[in-house]
């Protein structure tokens, strides 16, 4: 019986994907550094920021990549003093599945900083049970976040669902032992997501209500 659902941020929740896309290229540009396409932006999305660096800037410098990370931050910043929206349906449906009695969590690769002043925003700094964010524990797709989630709140990994939208997302529940449910509106495309074996792939988020309710 599943117990726990933990979402993912950007891309699953939040439309945000294309606000991050720009402010990679924005902070790119800004340190004369090779601006990546908005695909190669999107694809990096979910990861934490100094993996997300890497793997766009192969090679970069510590320095560079600090000087990159901070200009992103500044970037987005600015950007979210209007918060990105949640996807169409995600208000009723996450206020079901806790009418319902189930554990809800967030994973993402945000910041700590980041997904407190957005759920701060939200008005929803007390609607999670717990969440994890990539800066203070390992990113995805390392399992440790997952695994983290289900020691706090005392589930096993055959009562958790995780959904997500990128290959990041999915590979790390895959890697934790948890099921997995795909959204294929985000960062990453359904043939990419399918390859972890997810319970459904969904091109909406009401979609869930019928796996979970």
């Amino acid at each position: 019986m599943l117990k726990l659902v933990i979402f993912d941020w950007d891309g699953t929740l939040c439309d945000s994907v294309a606000r991050i896309a720009s402010c990679i290229q924005l902070a790119a540009a800004e340190n004369q550094m090779d601006v990546p396409s908005t695909q190669a932006a999107a694809d990096i999305i979910g990861l934490g920021l100094p993996e997300a660096t890497n793997r766009l800037f192969p090679g970069i410098s510590k320095e560079q990549a600090t000087i990159f990370t901070a200009s992103y931050s500044a970037q987005f910043r600015a950007q979210d003093s209007v918060p990105s929206q949640f996807f169409e349906g995600v208000d009723e449906t996450l206020a079901q599945l806790r009418a319902n009695g189930y554990l809800l969590a967030v994973a993402t690769g945000k910041s700590r900083a980041g997904l407190d002043r957005i759920l701060a925003a939200l008005g929803m700094t007390h609607f999670f049970d717990a969440s994890r964010c990539a800066d203070e524990t390992l990113s995805k797709p390392n399992p440790l976040m997952i695994n983290e989630l289900l020691h706090e709140l005392s589930v096993s990994p055959d009562e958790a669902v995780m959904v997500g939208d990128t290959e990041f997302d999915l590979d790390m529940a895959q890697r934790a032992g948890v099921r997995s449910i795909a959204m294929t509106y985000g960062a990453h495309s359904e043939k990419r997501l399918a390859v972890f074996d997810p319970i459904v792939c969904l091109d909406n988020f009401r979609g869930i209500k019928k796996y979970l309710l």
